[in-house]
């Protein structure tokens, strides 16, 4: 059973940084993927970026790409998600999330962190 385990988060004003941290126990293989969701208040968690965590394909959701970058760092078992130029709709709670199978559907990911909030103040 893996365990991810999230950090990073806190209360921002527009425009700073974040970098979340996503710290899974347990091997990851090479052709798994790791994801970055989100759920703002009221609403339905969202996928906001993924990596293989082979290192080769990333991919963003329109409303963070060019501000969000995810990487990882296969030493350490850990997964970022650098948040740049943050905008209050960007407050939610975050989840990492880990899968076999490449999708933006929450359903394809097998295992989940706690969440880490963001807020985004205006």
């Amino acid at each position: 059973q893996m365990q991810l385990v999230e950090s990073g988060g806190g209360l921002v004003q527009t425009g700073d940084s974040l970098r979340l941290s996503c710290t899974a126990s347990g091997r990851i293989f090479i052709n798994y993927y790791m994801a970055w969701f989100r759920q703002a208040p009221g609403k339905e968690r969202e996928f906001a970026a993924r990596i293989k965590w082979s290192g080769t394909g990333t991919y963003y959701s329109d409303s963070v790409k060019g501000r969000f970058a995810i990487s990882r760092d296969t030493a350490k078992n850990t997964v970022y998600l650098q948040m740049n130029s943050l905008k209050p709709e960007d407050t939610a709670v975050y989840y990492c999330a880990v899968g076999t199978l490449n999708g933006d559907q929450a359903s394809v990911y097998d295992y989940w962190g706690q969440g880490t909030q963001v807020t985004v103040s205006s």
